[in-house]
């Protein structure tokens, strides 16, 4: 999701402010449909291919968008090619691959449980940026971690300690790590439109993944109703769409409070999953819980106040969630 650096107006009409929270709750809902939807898409479509047919879909809508809205100076932006060459190979690539295919070995609540401790992995990050951490900050992270324990264990910590982490975990884990990764890199890059640099990224994506596809004998095609429902609401919903609802809203909210309301992307994939019937344990639901309790407390101000969480406060460049 991308983050763009927005000023907010000393006077916000109830209108508009309504405009901006429902824009935010649109697009971390869609961000949450990419998780159940996208765990429907690895059923018929590999990874590799799911990944390189929702760039390839949303790449021309991006560009037209990033070109109407930002009007970039495209050659400007180009200078910064070895920026974008990282950012897309750790997040719309690397991310992205890793998380659906975690998504063939795990259910969607589980992948966007572990997902949750993500801004609580970033804030960890700041340590190699020099940035300082509280102790309301390590708290939490720690309160967040215990959330994720409990979640991969499933509510057994000595099994986990003697059987290890399953497939999907583990590709999971390396998801949140790629993401951090990606937010180092986007918090050292030049400043740049952040449609514009999704845009980029995603044809950066493409463009790699292409000849891999093929070399393995794809792109594997949806070949149902289902799956081409499915590809073309990952490519549109959470790749399009929620970009635009989340920038609108950033004209208007802080990035700071803004990004509390990514804590509810696992919320709403919670809520799907129990109203589709889908299994869920005690487990996964005091996990998940605990997770974002230690990302409210790692987010939040102390009574003296303080600066806006690390993983707000200095990205400038792509985005925080998929």
């Amino acid at each position: 999701m991308t983050l763009a650096l927005a000023t907010t107006p000393k006077r916000t009409s109830r209108r508009t402010l309504t405009v901006a929270v429902t824009s935010l709750l649109g697009a971390t809902l869609f961000w949450a449909g990419n998780y159940i939807v996208g765990a429907g898409a690895v059923e018929s479509i590999d990874p590799l291919s799911l990944v390189l047919l929702r760039w390839s879909l949303a790449l021309v809508p991006l560009l037209a968008i990033a070109q109407i809205a930002e009007r970039p100076q495209w050659r400007q932006v180009l200078a910064a090619w070895p920026w974008l060459i990282a950012l897309s190979v750790f997040g719309l690539l690397g991310y992205n691959l890793l998380l659906y295919t975690a998504l063939e070995h795990t259910d969607a609540f589980s992948a966007s449980l572990i997902n949750a401790f993500n801004p609580a992995l970033i804030t960890l990050a700041a340590v190699f940026l020099r940035e300082r951490l509280t102790r309301r900050a390590v708290g939490g992270v720690l309160i967040a971690l215990a959330g994720v324990l409990l979640v991969l264990s499933n509510g057994d910590l000595g099994k986990l300690l003697h059987a290890g982490f399953g497939t999907g975990e583990l590709f999971m884990l390396g998801a949140i790590a790629a993401w951090s990764a990606y937010t180092i890199t986007g918090r050292l890059a030049p400043p740049l439109p952040p449609i514009t640099a999704t845009a980029i990224q995603a044809a950066i994506t493409v463009v790699v993944l292409a000849p891999l596809s093929l070399a393995a004998g794809g792109p594997a095609l949806p070949s149902t109703p289902g799956a081409v429902s499915s590809l073309v609401f990952i490519a549109l919903f959470p790749s399009v769409l929620s970009y635009l609802l989340w920038n609108r809203a950033l004209a208007v909210i802080p990035a700071g409070n803004a990004g509390v309301f990514l804590n509810l992307i696992t919320v709403f994939t919670a809520l799907f999953t129990i109203l589709s019937g889908h299994p869920y344990t005690f487990a996964q639901l005091a996990g998940g819980v605990i997770v974002v309790a230690g990302i409210l407390l790692t987010s939040t101000r102390g009574r003296r106040g303080g600066s806006t969480p690390f993983f707000w406060r200095h990205r400038r460049t792509g985005n925080l969630e998929p």
